[in-house]
Parts: C-alpha cells; sequence; structure tokens
C-alpha cells in the first residue's frame, strides 16, 4: 500500500503546486475573482487578529503560498497529514471564489462551473482522506486507549501484588508472634 499511498500524495500535492504557481504567476486576474469572497472573510479575519491582512491581494498570496508550501509537503510525504488538512482548508475559500456556479446565467457555462466546483468538492474528499490517513499505524484515539488500558492493568496487577504483600506480612506478624510466645515459655 505504501507505493499508492506515496502516488496519490504526489499526484494530489502537484495539483496544488502547479495552482499556487499559477495564481502567483497571474495575481490581478485571481485578486478580481476572489473580491467577493475576501470581502466577507474581512471581518472575520479582522476579529481574530488585527495583524492579519485583510486586502484580497495579500489573501490571494498567502492562500497561493500555502498553497504552494503544503502541495509540496504532502507530494514528499513530509507532515502529509497537517499538509493536507491546509491544503483543505485553502481549497474551500479556492472553490467558492473560483467557480460560483450559482452566479451564471449561461447554462452552459454554470454546467461547466459547476463540474469545476463538483471536481474540487472531490478533491476535498481526497484531502480529507488524506488528513486522517494513519498510513497503516494507530491513530491517536486507538494509541490513547490502548494506553489507558495498559495503565488500568498495571494498577490492577500493583494492588493485587499490595494485597499478596499485606497477607504476607500479616502471615509472618502471626509467625513471629506463635514463636514468641514459643520462646518465653520455654525454659532458660
Amino acid at each position: 500500500m505504501r507505493p499508492v499511498r506515496a502516488a496519490a500524495r504526489a499526484l494530489l500535492g502537484a495539483l496544488f503546486v502547479s495552482g499556487g504557481v499559477r495564481t502567483l504567476a497571474d495575481l490581478d486576474r485571481t485578486v478580481t475573482r476572489a473580491k467577493p469572497v475576501t470581502e466577507r472573510l474581512a471581518p472575520a479575519l479582522e476579529r481574530m487578529s488585527p495583524r492579519v491582512p485583510t486586502d484580497p491581494r495579500s489573501l490571494v498570496k498567502i492562500n497561493a503560498a500555502a498553497q504552494v508550501a503544503a502541495g509540496l509537503l504532502l507530494a514528499t510525504g513530509r507532515f502529509s497529514r497537517p499538509a493536507a488538512a491546509v491544503l483543505a482548508g485553502s481549497l474551500v475559500p479556492t472553490t467558492l471564489a473560483g467557480h460560483p456556479f450559482w452566479t451564471y446565467a449561461d447554462a452552459t457555462e454554470r454546467r461547466a462551473q459547476q463540474v469545476h466546483f463538483m471536481k474540487n468538492m472531490g478533491l476535498l474528499g481526497g484531502l480529507l482522506l488524506a488528513a486522517a490517513d494513519t498510513q497503516g499505524r494507530p491513530g491517536l484515539r486507538w494509541r490513547a486507549a490502548h494506553a489507558v488500558d495498559h495503565t488500568q492493568r498495571s494498577a490492577r496487577r500493583a494492588a493485587r501484588t499490595t494485597k499478596r504483600a499485606a497477607r504476607t506480612a500479616r502471615r509472618e506478624v502471626k509467625i513471629a508472634a506463635v514463636s514468641a510466645g514459643t520462646a518465653r515459655r520455654l525454659p532458660g
């Protein structure tokens, strides 16, 4: 399964690297298409942090740079889960800005944009799978549950050992008491 994962990550990452580079190369066209989305995002971004840029040009540059960087990470298999999550997050505004099929009056153009929109939703699904992929290793939830089970077993084992030690100590005390009583009765 390893070669399939590597090929899938490389193909998925390459798409975002090329898209991010294309966006950075033709920034003006992308900024124009992104304005309706960036204008809606700007108030939320300002509330989150006043230092985050909210102008459309900066947001498009940040999104494209994130796609290039995360696409490279995903394609090379380094930090692939966080990279896939970043790409999934960057794909949503890209899709909303790039393929708003509901705004087209021409039926042919609307269908074409709808196809691109659905293609991006399919990519989003692939990115979500990549973000959740543990490459066959146990996930965090399983490891946490396993650690809890192991700790509980260790605690029960320690409790049994403590009970055994207490029983042994009581037995030793009884033997010592009987020995002391016997020793007192002996002459001499």
